[in-house]
Parts: C-alpha cells; structure tokens; sequence
C-alpha cells in the first residue's frame, strides 16, 4: 500500500521541480535579451562552447562582449549561470550604468556590491570593500583626507625614488637585449611605492631575485596567485586544499602587516605634536586621532591597509604595462607624448634630470598639466580597464532600470555587471573608431585626468575604469598621479617591442606596417586574462632599447 502512495508522491514532487526548473529557466527572466538556455545547464553550455571557440583563458569579460554581439548590442542582456552562481544581468550601456552606481533614496550609497566574500583572504572582513553602508561612510569619511588631491602630490618624492629603482632595471634590460615580463616589473614597483605610501614602509619589492624581497612582498604575492584563474570565486568546498593554503598565507600575512602598524603607531605616539617633518603615510593619518590602538581598531586597520595594497598595485601595474603596449604601437601618440614632455620638462630625458624638474616648486603643477599624457591613460583606461564592479538587490526590493529606449527591466535577485568592456566600446558613444587607441579624443576633457569631460562629446558616465557614484574607487586620483609620473620618467628614454603575443607584423624591410588607424598592425591579438583583475595574459613580454641620443 505504501509503495503505490510513495511512488505517487515521488510522481508529483518531479512533476513539481521539473514546473519550477522550467519557469526559473525560461518564463522567470524571459523579457531580458539572452542567447539560447537548455533546462539543466541554462547558459553555462553557451559558455563553455564560446569558451572552445577562442583562448580558453581569456577574461570573462571577453566571452560577455562576443555574447554582446551575438545578440544584435543590446542594452542588458541575461546570464543564466545557475547553479554555479546566482544569475548575471551585463549592464553594456553607460546610461543603464549610471542607474546602478549612483545614490538613490532607496540605496543612499547605491545598489550594494555582491558578495565577495572569496576575497577575504586578500582584503579581511572589515575592508572597506566589502562594507555595508553605515560602516563605509565611516571607513570613507576617515581615510578621504589621505587621498585628497593636495596632500597626494606630498608623495611625490616617494613615487620618484621608487620609479629610478625601475628605471635602472630597464638601462639593465636594454643592455643585455632579454626578453622580460614588463607587467612583473611594474607590480614590483607599484608594490614598492604603495607600501612606502600606506605604510611608510621599504617593502624591498624591486628586488629582482624573490629571495631578497621583503617577507611581506613574497607572501602577499604568492596568495595573490592562487586567485589567478577563473575559478577563484567558486564555493570554497570545491577546492579546499586552496582555500587552507590562503587561510595560512592570510594569516601570516596579518601578523606581519599588525607588527608593522602597532610599530608605526608607536611611533606617532613618540612624535606626539611635533608638526615638523611628520609622516605622511595613509596609516599615519587615518591613525592621528585615534587615542589608543584598540585590537578591533587594529583589525580593522589592517583590513584597509590590505585593500589597499591590493588595489594599490595590481590595477596600476597592469595599467602602466598597457600603456607602454600601446605607445609601442602607436607612433603618433608616442611622438605626442615626447612632445608634450619636452615642453614641459625641458628637452633633457634624464630620469635624474626629470625627478629634479618634478621635485622643484612648480613640480605638481607640471603633473597636472601633462594634458596628453592624461589622455593616453585615459584611452588606456578606456580599452583596457583592470576591473569592473557587480551589484546584488534581494528579491522583492522592486529595483526597476530603464533602457535609452524606454523599456523598464526589474532586475531584483540577479547579479548586475557593469562590464566596463563593453561599456567603454559603445559604438554609439566612441563611434567607428572605438577598437582604436586615439588619445585625442580626450584632449579637450579635464585636464586633471579626472573622470569629467565637461568639454567633451563623451558622456562622463561612458568612461568609468574606476566606477561612479558613492562607493568609486577611493584611490583613483593617486592612481593617475602615479601613472603620469611613471610615463613622465621613462617615455622618452626608451623604446619597447612587444615580443609574442601581440608582437609587430613587419615587411620586406623589416620596418612595421602602419594600419588606417595610425597603429602597428600585429601578428596575433594581445589579450586579458583574470588575475583578481584583468593583466595582460603573457605578462607583457618585451624587449626594450634606450633611445638614439638624435632621435
């Protein structure tokens, strides 16, 4: 009697998930655009097969441009990624964007980032990155006098020490001819200079053998890699080996990094109000008013201190590395850039010769007023942005987006993905010249390198490497800083060739062949893998040479 009743029930309990699995399937999110779905995989099949179609290590962004396209450019489109993830609406359009990151009465900071709890190991639960919304004003409002514009340019003597270290590894490299990873380069350096002005700490990461970098360096770096890939941000059950082996590093890590702020905060307590020669690290700052170092004042501390390590370092490293691929090929704008430093520099390319023009008074207007430089990190921003940012509203919060057509789109219990990718390749922003690297589109914006373009076609919210709204990236203004003191040292004394991948097509001559677009062409395409962030897959491979003294 049992069996029949059991069977029966077994009968109306499939009959059941199978009605469930086909709305969530097919009716649940059927307005969204999409590519095909099947019942169990839902787009997951659609992925893999793009994924076989091309480098099987390309960033995801890559697989969502080509899915993009597929479907005609629509604003939104769906993904559905169930079970592996929560299901994924890309943001392709900057004016649907533009409803995501900014404050609304509903979310007075903007929609709430998902959860990114498989970066605790790099950033600790307190970051800033992952705080909620009472928590992050407090965490914004203390560390923002850091990372205003005036006392950033005090860090100006850092950022130059560090980048002649640089500088002699490329004279090296350019007598002995080898091949290098420009992108390791740039990490070490970057490294080097965040250290010094977050912590006010030599992190020795310039140091060409790992064996005499600083412990903290070769720790941080050797948790960084086991997030590199794309399987970083599967359930931690899956891979738990990784998991223990971040959980040790991590903690290892924060032993070091307290040990460095109880030291520094010992310090500034000796200091006491002496306003000659104080310190102008973000720690010393943040930690100026703090009346004792509490152990939660502590963990927090060291949670901010990570983050920006992190942030720090990884995006300007790969962005520097960009920049030079691009300048590379790009003779135009390489002549531009030595122009405009020539002007403004004096036509001695001397790194000593540079830091000295730098460091004298008029050195932070110089900075801010490398116009074209700004805009060669712009459009490098532009085509190749490090990072991207996803947001999470719960069912039944009612958050509705509107398209420039009109159309309105509830977007509750989905991951919302402003793809920088394919944002800031909008045709109908950048028009035909879009895949094109063209600085001048951004000469007649801010002169800052700021994320404005008050005189400019270019809707301010199209370009957005650092996001918008509230909960931007608070470091965005060092970031750019950095890079134009960085290309300001070494534009004009060296010349780099790109070596594999992405590598010059030349003729009979042996001379490379000039594009429509004012580009080299190239043998094969350069491309991004997921690294945490976006990095030039090959590390950027190059040779570099000094420059002819009468060129």
């Amino acid at each position: 009697m049992l069996k029949p009743i059991f069977l029966a029930a077994l009968s109306l309990l499939i009959a059941y998930l199978y009605s469930k699995l086909k709305y969530k399937r097919f009716k649940q999110h059927a307005r969204l655009p999409q590519m095909p779905s099947t019942l169990l995989l839902g787009h997951l099949k659609t992925l893999n097969d793009l994924i076989n179609k091309g480098e099987s290590d390309r960033h995801p962004d890559l697989l969502f441009s080509e899915m993009h396209k597929a479907l005609g450019r629509p604003p939104i489109f769906f993904v559905d990624i169930r079970p592996v993830n929560r299901p994924l609406v890309i943001v392709s359009r900057h004016e649907i964007a533009e409803q995501i990151s900014k404050a609304s009465r509903a979310f007075p900071t903007s929609i709430p980032k998902t959860d990114m709890s498989y970066f605790l190991s790099l950033t600790g639960p307190t970051s800033i990155l992952h705080a909620p919304d009472g928590k992050w004003k407090a965490l914004r409002k203390r560390y923002s006098p850091a990372f205003a514009p005036k006392h950033l340019m005090t860090h100006l003597p850092c950022i130059l020490e560090k980048t002649l270290i640089f500088v002699k590894h490329l004279d090296a490299l350019a007598q002995t001819g080898e091949e290098f990873s420009f992108a390791t380069l740039a990490t070490n350096l970057t490294f080097d200079i965040i250290g010094a002005v977050v912590i006010d700490v030599d992190l020795e990461a310039q140091s060409l053998d790992p064996k005499h970098q600083g412990e903290l360096v070769r720790l941080y770096s050797e948790l960084f890699r086991t997030y590199w890939g794309d399987d970083f941000d599967i359930p931690w059950w899956l891979t738990p080996h990784v998991e223990l082996k971040r959980h040790r590093l991590s903690k290892r890590i924060d032993v070091l990094m307290k040990d460095m702020i109880r030291r520094k905060y010992a310090e500034q307590q000796a200091h006491g109000g002496a306003k000659a020669n104080k310190p102008r690290s973000i720690l010393y700052l943040s930690l100026q008013d703090a009346e004792n170092l509490s152990p939660e004042l502590l963990d927090e501390t060291c949670d901010q201190v990570k983050t920006f390590l992190l942030g720090g370092h990884d995006t300007v490293s790969s962005s520097i590395s960009w920049v030079f691929y691009w300048l590379s090929r790009t003779p135009r704008a390489l002549a531009a850039a030595r122009s405009e430093l020539d002007s403004l520099l004096g036509t001695e390319a001397d790194p000593e010769a540079v830091c000295a023009r730098l460091l004298s008074p008029g050195g932070p207007d110089t900075v801010h007023r490398m116009l074209y430089i700004s805009a060669v990190i712009k459009e490098t921003l532009r085509l190749q942005p490090p990072s991207a940012t996803a947001r999470y509203v719960e069912h039944g919060t009612g958050f509705t987006v509107r398209t420039p057509e009109g159309e309105d789109y509830c977007l509750d219990g989905t991951i919302i993905y402003n793809c920088e990718s394919i944002i800031q390749r909008d045709p109908a922003v950048y028009g035909d010249s879009t895949d094109c690297f063209m600085p001048e589109r951004w000469l007649s914006s801010a002169a800052d390198g700021s994320n404005s373009n008050s005189n400019s076609n270019i809707p301010a919210s199209a370009w957005r490497p650092f996001e918008r709204g509230p909960r931007n990236c608070i470091g965005q203004e060092f970031a750019m800083i950095e890079l134009r003191v960085i290309v300001a040292a070494i534009a004009r004394r060296f010349d780099f060739t790109k070596v594999g991948l992405g590598e010059l097509v030349l003729d009979e001559n042996n001379q490379p062949v000039l594009g429509e677009d004012g580009s080299y062409g190239v043998k094969s395409q350069l491309y991004s893998t997921r690294q945490v962030n976006a990095r030039p897959v090959d590390g950027m491979m190059m040779k570099v040479r000094l420059v002819p003294e009468n060129s």
